[in-house]
């Protein structure tokens, strides 16, 4: 790939957008000032800038960290003694340190945005210089090709190329150490180009990471500064840090070669979605702190409300306004998974006929609505928010089953609001469960087998978008989620016949 200067904005920028964050944003700033009170959101976003500052070194390789430290580490908080020497590569006080490091870089984007500072050459530096404070030493390819340590130069422009070879033998050519100067001079132009013309933050986010890291301006560290300078404007917007973790790395390093070839969409989507996703957790954000100090009686009116869900005319109104939409696309749901069930009847069960497919459903206010409670609750907890099915929880379900193995497998889409306090979104979730069937001649007993939470993006719907806006994604993340799905299916069944 070889070296040429950035590019503005690919036109027209506005078919880069995505737009259902536009709804979701309207319905966070009308409700933003009144949950930045709860202590909950300070949980929140302390939580997300551990994550950010553990997940930018995973990913870049600057340390190793297994999945049960980083989670302790996000929850109680950044300290080496709780850094196991067997779950990292490095000296666990090292990488205490790297991660504060990371830390201290985005508490500073805070403090960079509420001083009102223009973004600069200078302060990208200051930015190099804070994340790579631990870091003495950096590998690089001397005269002869051969790898060697080197000091790393903090806060500075680098001085030879750092041009990658890949496993195939090609050579991807940055910008050369003395076009630098010139080629971020330009960046920070159209950056503040942009920013008078309020381009989308998604858009924005994407084009600034993306040309940063053509110009590749560091000896190293340029992916870390990269998501730092991404992040900073969504905070701008009001949004949140931009956390790429180590699950979703293949996806993005290919969005990242899309653009390099002039395709900017699939960083912008990808930007898009982890940026809604936060915003649907934001949403869904409680004040539990100022629940745990109330009295008992206090206690069990807040578990009522828990499961029975918002009673008030505020909450009843935004309840109204999208549970609409949420009836218009189960049943779009329902009829998709009623085609794929005659498919599977067709070319299945036609030469097998001990498999046979079905579609179930049941709407909001169905007694039999709040039959996945269990693990939709489970999810939820996963997925690090509240699931409110008290306000509306409906589901629809493909069922498989196999009646020579006794076997069962359902692929479950649960419809159900989010937030102790409804505020206006409904979410859907996917779930895959396997059960299996035995008879002792006197009673038959379904006992789950598998469970598997469908890694596809939490779908949301809220008030401020148009049903049928909200239809043309759902067909999208729908059509992801079968075959995730399916395939889960199609792996059980293979080990079953082999």
């Amino acid at each position: 790939m070889p070296w040429k200067p950035i590019e503005d904005i690919p036109d027209p920028e506005e078919a880069l957008e995505v737009s259902e964050l536009r709804a979701l944003d309207e319905l966070w700033s009308e409700q933003r000032s009144e949950l930045e009170r709860m202590d909950g959101m300070k949980r929140f976003r302390d939580r997300l800038a551990r994550s950010w500052a553990i997940e930018t070194g995973v990913i870049e390789r600057v340390f190793d960290l297994d999945r049960g430290t980083t989670d302790l580490l996000i929850e109680k908080g950044i300290d080496a003694d709780l850094i196991d020497r067997e779950s990292t590569n490095m000296e666990p006080r090292l990488v205490g340190r790297i991660i504060r490091d990371h830390q201290d870089a985005i508490e500073g984007l805070f403090t960079f945005i509420k001083r009102e500072r223009e973004l600069s050459t200078s302060y990208v530096k200051e930015l190099h210089a804070t994340l790579t404070q631990s870091q003495e030493r950096v590998e690089a390819l001397d005269q002869f090709g051969t790898l060697v340590e080197v000091p790393l130069l903090r806060g500075a422009w680098k001085e030879l190329p750092n041009n990658p070879r890949r496993p195939d033998g090609t050579v991807h050519v940055y910008c050369p150490p003395e076009h630098v100067d010139s080629e971020m001079d330009r960046l920070i132009e159209l950056h503040m180009t942009h920013d008078r013309r309020r381009v989308k933050p998604e858009v924005e986010a994407a084009w600034l990471h993306h040309r940063f890291t053509q110009i590749h301006p560091f000896q190293d560290g340029n992916g870390r500064v990269a998501r730092a300078l991404a992040t900073l404007v969504f905070l701008r917007a009001g949004w949140f840090p931009l956390t790429v973790d180590r699950d979703r790395k293949a996806g993005y390093i290919e969005a990242l070669e899309a653009a390099d070839l002039g395709d900017l969409r699939h960083l912008v989507q990808m930007f898009g979605a982890l940026q809604r996703n936060e915003l649907v957790r934001a949403l869904g954000i409680g004040d539990q702190t100022a629940r745990e100090t109330r009295g008992v009686e206090e206690i069990i009116r807040a578990a009522q409300e828990d499961i029975v869900g918002p009673v008030g005319p505020a909450a009843k109104e935004q309840l109204d306004q999208v549970r609409g939409t949420a009836d218009l696309l189960l049943e779009q749901a329902r009829e998709r998974l009623g085609q794929i069930k005659q498919s599977i009847d067709t070319e299945i069960s036609e030469h097998r006929p001990q498999f046979s497919a079905r579609v179930e459903s049941a709407t909001a206010g169905d007694e039999r609505a709040q039959f996945y409670r269990g693990p939709v609750f489970n999810m939820a907890r996963r997925g690090g928010y509240f699931a409110n099915v008290g306000a509306y929880q409906a589901w629809v379900r493909l069922g498989i089953s196999d009646k020579e193995a006794s076997t069962f497998d359902d692929l479950v889409l649960s419809f159900h609001a989010i937030g102790r306090e409804f505020r206006g979104v409904i979410a859907v979730s996917a779930l895959y469960q396997q059960h299996q069937v035995s008879a002792d001649g006197v009673k038959r007993e379904r006992r789950l087998t598998d469970s598997y939470d469908v890694p596809a993006d939490l779908f949301q719907i809220n008030p401020r978008e148009a049903p049928q806006e909200a239809a043309e994604r759902f067909r999208d993340w729908l059509e992801e989620v079968m075959t995730i799905g399916l395939d889960r299916w199609r792996l059980s069944l293979a080990r079953s016949i082999g």
